[in-house]
């Protein structure tokens, strides 16, 4: 009996045990949390051109799975593996193509590399030489000049214009600390039954389709061309029904949109954010100047996105001026008298010395504007910043905005503020790790200060300034430190104080890649398809180059009805102010596509189009999901044994069973 009650009491624990265990399960994706690991990571996407396609996907239709494995130089894989590699081991063995060249020439190793994973760290700048997935010469096809071998990005490996059809992906911090236990317990299952395992889902649906190229994607619907909304603005506002002659244009530039070998990970802090940053705190300090309407020259301010894709903003400005559309009413491409474009200045030499290049087209014009720097640097009366002209030996223009207008107009007068001459100082350069701690942003002041002095000087046309004017031209460095911490980290990010008063963000962590052209192209666009920046910069620029509305109690938006009047700040209480504006939004996008009731048309060479003959036509690949997770399975030779033993035990039931049956039969048979 005591044996009875043990057994007893025993069988109604586990059941207990049992009941708890289903009853903690509430719903089916409670049950799947317990089983899988959801790993955050940055992936590397499918991009297509007219020739063929770079990026990242799984090879077929289905996921990937496959155990995880530490990837070493000298290891030999023995199943499909999704390697995990160290930065440091991506740099040497990515960008110096011996990975490509082992997945090239090891047919073996090839074979069974499936996925890679790859670890994140804090400062990883600071033990690296320099990594940059571009070009040694980045868009050299669109220069105006014949590139030869020239390097202004020595670390380029190129290694971002290649196609992988095996997932990438960038791990977070923390994933990257899971993954390092997962396999590590992998390392150690000599005698185990079970393995961790990662499971991709990337996949692209122009590998399902079959549409390998820009042109049959477009027309099958399976991607989207590369774009977004690039923003202008006049300072003063430019009134197009005034009977007054329309001034020469001074016009100011600078890039919005950065990329890497991760998609989301692209935040291009020096490369070109810094140029950003320095134009939006340059646009500040001039809108407190008094009398910017008397002078001689009219100041205009462009921001370009998709200028790391073949300079579509800047490309499609010049287009939208050709055919005088609504997105650049006020503006006349012939009375563009002057390009100043700021491009990387956020590596200062150190806080106290900062030095700048002027890069200039080789246009006696642009005297005046490398004059105009000169003086505004005296007018600082300064130790700290030194301007000097780019050398002479460069082959021309590094890669830049500036480039396109040198295309159209072969005697455009332009200068480019840069943080280097002959090779970038950025050595992170259209990479991951071109973040925040990348750049100086005492560096970003001290450019904006002598940018916004030279603009000034332009815009009087040789008159004589007194030193009581130039003086009160000055940079909010507190603006700065604000608009770093805005567009360059997460933290706030673009939740801080200074973005929330012009936007509702969809997202806190800023990410600089230009995205895909949602919807019909317009110079007024529907809001939810504009980038959170694109809307940052629209409205920052609307009110600081604004003029206050003569109706001030005009609701916004439909009571702005006045001759340039516009909303801004509608966002954030869903009211916003009046103001009297000249801000537009341009469409940016390939200048060989047309869209036309909801597709996409690629459009022949135009001779016309400098630049088209070059461009690639870029396009994203769409796709269902993309998702990384980690689970444990068991080893499928522990299947064979189960399934083994399953057989076994089987066929001795079977012959067990025949055996008794047959003895039962006989002993019946004697009774």
């Amino acid at each position: 009996m005591d044996l009875i009650a043990l057994l007893s009491l025993f069988v109604l624990i586990k059941e207990e045990s049992i009941s708890d265990q289903v009853n903690s399960f509430q719903s089916v994706p409670d049950l799947e949390k317990s089983m899988y690991i959801a790993i955050d990571g940055y992936p590397c996407v499918r991009l297509l051109n007219l020739s063929g396609e770079i990026g990242c996907s799984n090879p077929g239709r289905a996921n990937i799975v496959a155990p995880v494995a530490r990837f070493k130089i000298a290891n030999k894989l023995a199943e499909p593996s999704a390697l995990l590699v160290s930065m440091d081991q991506f740099e040497d063995l990515f960008a110096r193509h011996c990975v490509v060249f082992r997945l090239s020439n090891d047919a073996d190793f090839s074979m069974h590399v499936v996925g890679v994973l790859v670890e994140s760290g804090s400062q990883l700048q600071n033990s690296l030489k320099g990594f940059s997935p571009d070009r040694k010469f980045p868009q050299a096809e669109f220069a105006s000049y014949k590139s030869g071998n020239f390097e202004w990005n020595p670390t380029g490996s190129g290694l971002m214009w290649k196609a992988y059809n095996f997932p990438v992906f960038l791990l977070s911090n923390s994933s990257t600390l899971a993954l390092q236990e997962v396999a590590l317990r992998n390392e150690k299952r000599t005698k185990s039954y079970t393995v961790d395992v990662a499971d991709f889902d990337l996949v692209m649906q122009t590998t399902k389709s079959g549409t390998r190229d820009s042109e049959s994607c477009l027309r099958e619907q399976t991607c989207l061309p590369l774009g977004g909304y690039s923003v202008w603005s006049a300072l003063p506002p430019i009134i197009t029904s005034s009977s007054k002659k329309a001034k020469p244009t001074i016009l100011t530039v600078a890039s919005m949109d950065a990329t890497s070998f991760f998609r989301d990970k692209s935040v291009g802090a020096d490369s070109p954010i810094s140029g950003l940053i320095s134009l939006l705190a340059v646009v500040d300090s001039l809108s407190r100047v008094d009398g910017l309407g008397d002078l001689d020259k009219q100041l205009v301010f462009a921001v370009f996105t998709g200028e790391a894709w073949g300079y579509l903003g800047s490309r499609r400005f010049l287009l939208e001026l050709d055919q005088h559309s609504d997105a650049v009413s006020g503006l006349d491409l012939a009375l563009i008298e002057k390009v100043l474009e700021i491009g990387s200045v956020g590596k200062g030499s150190a806080p106290d010395d900062n030095t700048f290049f002027a890069h200039s087209t080789r246009v006696s014009a642009t005297s005046g504007t490398l004059n105009a720097l000169k003086d505004a640097l005296g007018s600082l009366k300064t130790q700290s910043i030194k301007i000097s002209r780019a050398s002479k030996s460069n082959p021309g223009l590094p890669p830049s905005s500036l480039m396109t207008f040198l295309k159209k107009n072969p005697e455009t007068s332009g200068v480019v503020l840069e943080d280097f001459d002959a090779v970038f100082t950025n050595k992170f350069y259209h990479s991951h790790l071109d973040d925040l701690s990348n750049i100086n942003s005492s560096a970003i002041v001290a450019a904006a200060s002598v940018v916004a002095r030279s603009l000034y000087i332009l815009a009087s046309d040789k008159k004589e300034i007194s030193n009581s004017v130039l003086n009160s031209i000055n940079i909010n460095a507190s603006l700065v430190e604000e608009l770093v911490s805005c567009l360059l980290s997460c933290e706030p990010g673009l939740t801080c104080e200074l973005v929330n008063r012009y936007i509702a963000p969809s997202t806190s962590c800023p990410n600089n890649y230009v995205g895909v052209v949602l919807g019909e192209p317009s110079s007024q666009p529907y809001l939810g398809n504009v980038g959170d920046v694109s809307r940052f910069v629209w409205n920052f620029l609307a009110d600081k180059t604004a003029i206050p509305s003569k109706d001030v109690s005009s609701a916004c938006p439909k009571g702005c009805s006045g001759n340039g009047e516009m909303c801004v700040k509608a966002e954030t209480d869903g009211k916003g102010v009046c103001v009297i504006s000249t801000t537009r939004y341009v469409p940016a996008y390939s200048t060989r596509l047309k869209y036309d009731t909801d597709t996409w048309e690629v459009l022949p060479h135009n001779s016309s189009d400098t630049m088209g003959e070059a461009d690639p036509v870029w396009t994203e690949s769409n796709w269902d999901t993309i998702r990384l997770r980690v689970y444990t399975v068991q080893d499928s030779r522990y299947d064979h044994l189960i399934l083994l033993l399953g057989i076994t035990i089987t066929l001795l039931s079977y012959i067990i069973i025949v055996i008794s049956k047959a003895f039962i039969t006989k002993a019946l048979k004697r009774d």
